[in-house]
């Protein structure tokens, strides 16, 4: 099993906007001074530009379009609602905004499997959303898929319950914490995991100091030494310009890449970017109006898809 994929689905947006469902605890959600419609547009420019970058480097990339009448404002952010394992496994999770809910669409499957992807079994966390619990994807779920291990900061978008199920289904150990951020002066928890960290093959990229607990903390830091993963720290301020918000990705010639926004690359130090080189090129992208309106960034956007070739 492999850390990286080549292959990413990816959701272009036709209703982007702020999403008043999601903005009650994303903190990284900014209210824009535009229109509906004009903030799609500069979304869909974005969105297109991004999706040239990464294929020019040869990732694989799937595109399928949002559904008009659905009226899913954060469609995409596919990572939240579907994970697809190297086995043929696809899991579907219980979201938070409940028009969110409406992302699970089925012709995402028949299109990967078109795509000649194999989907073996379909397991299906969303009943969950009934009791009011929720577990958004690669959002709230960090997997290190060579050393099984999953890394989760619960918050009202992650419980622990579900996710010690999600490891259990999927055999992955749990490494559980809580990471705050301050708002107006106050900790509050952080909505997705991946906002504070990304997990690469041989490093991670994490926000330490959002985890306020010393021994939850040790404990992430001993558990990535242990998988000689090297533990590139960045501060809560570059946090907040999405620089946790990375993914690892292979292109052509098995070469990797860490794939971010503008925003997270303009706000790294040069003894970082150092750091980060050393591992694997950088490929960045300008998606200022995705981060502002959508409090997501490029990780957000990108659904890795391990399923095996048909």
């Amino acid at each position: 099993m492999q850390q990286t994929t080549d292959t990413i689905l990816m959701i272009r947006p036709v209703n982007f906007r702020m999403n008043e469902q999601t903005a009650v605890n994303n903190y990284f959600q900014e209210d824009l001074d535009l229109k509906n419609a004009e903030i799609n547009t500069k979304a869909q420019e974005e969105f297109d530009a991004f999706v040239i970058k990464l294929r020019a480097v040869g990732i694989n990339v799937i595109v399928e379009n949002d559904d008009k009448l659905m009226d899913t404002p954060d469609s995409l952010f596919p990572n939240n609602w579907v994970s697809f394992h190297g086995n043929g496994d696809v899991a579907k999770y219980p979201m938070f905004a409940e028009n969110r809910r409406r992302e699970r669409r089925d012709e995402v499957f028949i299109r990967l499997e078109k795509e000649g992807f194999k989907i073996e079994n379909i397991i299906d966390y969303t009943s969950a959303e009934h009791e009011g619990v929720f577990l958004e994807g690669t959002g709230s779920i960090l997997m290190d898929r060579v050393n099984r291990k999953a890394y989760c900061a619960l918050s009202p978008r992650a419980d622990e319950e579900l996710f010690i199920e999600f490891c259990e289904d999927f055999e992955y150990t749990p490494v559980i914490f809580t990471a705050n951020q301050t708002v107006d002066g106050k900790r509050l928890e952080i909505y997705h995991t991946n906002v504070m960290m990304c997990l690469a093959e041989n490093f991670a990229v994490i926000c330490l100091d959002t985890i306020d607990d010393k021994k939850e903390r040790k404990n992430v830091v001993k558990h990535l030494k242990q998988d000689k993963k090297e533990v590139i720290s960045i501060t809560e301020g570059q946090m907040h310009q999405f620089a946790g918000n990375m993914l690892q990705l292979r292109g052509a010639n098995n070469q990797r890449y860490l794939v971010m926004s503008e925003t997270a690359y303009s706000s790294l130090t040069p003894n970082q970017i150092k750091s980060i080189e050393k591992h694997c090129p950088i490929i960045y992208s300008s998606l200022e109006t995705i981060e502002t309106c959508g409090g997501g960034s490029a990780r957000c956007m990108m659904a890795e898809v391990f399923l095996p070739k048909i």
